[in-house]
């Protein structure tokens, strides 16, 4: 299952780093691990922050993708489905069906 992953790290933690001259390892060091489809960076509410595309074969891979963060960053991470064009075309016959039943 595709998701769609928003990380904002800890602002002093991601000062640290910064510092320190280690923001860009640690970060480089967390996607090469796991390999997302896809990584964007951006200031999100304020935060450093991280938005990822996973494809996940299991939820239980969950903690794999975000624990690494959790630690190095003091980063909050959520996680929130996402479908590709295909899956969507897939899914017509469910929304016909909710369609004929409730609308």
């Amino acid at each position: 299952m595709r998701f769609l992953v928003t990380i904002r790290w800890d602002m002093e933690k991601g000062n640290e780093l910064a510092r320190a001259g280690t923001l860009g390892s640690t970060v480089s060091s967390i996607l090469d691990d796991r390999r997302p489809e896809a990584a964007y960076f951006l200031a999100h509410q304020g935060n450093r922050s991280a938005i990822l595309i996973v494809n996940l074969e299991s939820e239980s891979e969950m903690p794999a993708v975000a624990e690494p963060w959790f630690l190095a960053l003091n980063a909050t991470v959520e996680f929130q489905p996402v479908m590709l064009g295909e899956d969507l075309a897939a899914a017509t016959p469910a929304i016909a069906q909710a369609v004929e039943k409730f609308g």
